[in-house]
């Protein structure tokens, strides 16, 4: 009977390691995973999908919130409007100021449009009133030193993702 009790207790007592180390396991695992390639359609799910992978995979060093602006493809038949409707809300974050800590993110199917709307977006940022703050721009190399250009003078930490 004492012998069945104490390896009763020590199963117990090993169980949170067990456990433990099978969640560091499970963490490898999924730090493993491919990174997804940018979808050579303008289907919007792929590409919310793709421009996800993106940001979790630039969170570090982020504490605080993230701000994702995506375009629909340009065929679509509501891209002015959502145009229009997503340059007055980045324009509007952008103004009022972004905290140390976070994350601004743009990104679309159409990455010259993507940096029109990033570029008209910093227009009237101050300088230096976002240091801290990471931002990516996730679009064609061909934009991406024209969106640098805009957007560092605020103070942000840039980011260039190829969208490939």
């Amino acid at each position: 009977m004492k012998t069945s009790s104490r390896l009763l207790l020590i199963a117990c007592l090993a169980l949170p390691f067990v456990a433990a180390c099978q969640k560091e396991e499970k963490k490898e695992v999924a730090a493993e995973t491919a990174a997804l390639s940018a979808p050579k359609t303008s289907d919007e799910n792929a590409w919310n999908a793709y421009l996800t992978d993106v940001v979790k995979r630039n969170l570090d060093g982020v504490s605080g919130s993230t701000y994702v602006y995506v375009l629909p493809a340009p065929d679509s038949p509501t891209f002015q409007r959502d145009y229009d409707l997503m340059l007055e809300k980045s324009q509007a974050d952008m103004s009022r100021g972004i905290l140390e800590g976070n994350l601004v993110a743009f990104g679309s199917p159409d990455s010259a449009k993507t940096a029109d709307l990033a570029v008209a977006s910093f227009s009237k940022v101050d300088p230096a009133t976002m240091k801290g703050v990471k931002f990516i721009f996730i679009g064609a190399t061909a934009d991406n030193e024209r969106v640098k250009a805009a957007v560092t003078p605020a103070g942000v930490n840039y980011i260039f993702v190829e969208a490939k």
